[in-house]
């Protein structure tokens, strides 16, 4: 019987870390990250949850499909999305008032957007392509390619921050267009998906989830959550009909420290103060 037992052992040992189809379980992929530390992280492994006060309410014009939303010079800049209803604007802060805008070809859906070295640049969904757009007339000056999808976009000092829906984040040198590094990101080891607009604010990423009420603060350098931000009940029961019509739009105003959220088809636009619960 030593024999038969020797040889069940050490087939144990080789199938220990695989699962039922024989896949190595022990090599994760980058979607399962393993956990980070971070001081935001308390003794029982959960990150801060942060909620909010209303600081101030704006118009928000209620046909725009929110996939991009940035604050420079006193204004927003919006990337709104939806084939042949696709464009890039600049609006009014206080009165939601359309002050300029460009439609995106008709062919395309447009989605995440953000402004750096003095250049506008927007994503779109599925056609594996980013436009480049003077950001005082919003001519076009440029295009460039990536691959899979394109969803949220925002920047740190040197490359631009890519999310494609998944957990991953890529980041990419904005002179080339070539993928300098992506990061994984995780709730203590628990891959985060449907990530979607992005904005950085004070060395972070702010993510929001796709159809959730919450946003990610990701540290990006290793892809832990730092904390949840917890934007539920921002509309009222019955402001929204629509079920597309969520969180979608994240812009912080470096100058004055304020952050502002909206949505897809949100009727309002709101200044928030965060506040860790």
């Amino acid at each position: 019987m030593r024999p038969i037992l020797t040889l069940l052992l050490l087939l144990a040992s080789l199938f220990a870390g695989c699962d039922a189809t024989g896949r190595n379980t022990n090599s994760l992929p980058i979607d399962a990250a393993p956990p980070n530390a971070n001081a935001n992280t308390s003794r029982s492994g959960a990150v801060a949850v942060y909620g909010y006060e209303v600081v101030n309410t704006f118009p928000h014009d209620p046909e725009a499909f929110t996939q991009g939303l940035i604050f420079h010079d006193g204004v927003l800049l919006e990337s709104t999305g939806l084939e042949r209803h696709s464009t890039l604007r600049r609006v009014e802060l206080q009165t939601g008032k359309v002050l300029q805008k460009v439609d995106v070809s008709p062919y395309f859906f447009a989605e995440g957007m953000t402004l750096m070295g003095g250049k506008v640049y927007q994503l779109t969904w599925k056609g594996e392509k980013g436009f480049v757009y003077d950001p005082q007339t919003f001519q076009k000056t440029g295009e460039f390619a990536y691959t899979g999808e394109g969803w949220g976009l925002t920047h740190d000092a040197d490359s631009l921050i890519l999310s494609d829906g998944s957990p991953r984040i890529r980041f990419i040198d904005p002179a080339t267009y070539q993928v300098k590094r992506t990061i994984g990101v995780n709730d203590n080891g628990r891959p985060v998906p449907w990530l979607n607009e992005l904005e950085y604010v004070k060395g972070e990423i702010y993510a929001n989830v796709w159809h959730e009420n919450r946003v990610a603060r990701i540290d990006p350098q290793t892809g832990g959550v730092k904390g949840w931000i917890d934007f539920s009940g921002l509309l009222k029961p019955g402001d929204v009909q629509d079920g597309e019509a969520v969180l979608n739009g994240i812009a912080y105003d470096e100058a004055t420290d304020r952050l502002f959220v909206t949505g897809k088809l949100w009727p309002k636009l709101f200044e928030v103060r965060l506040k860790q619960r």
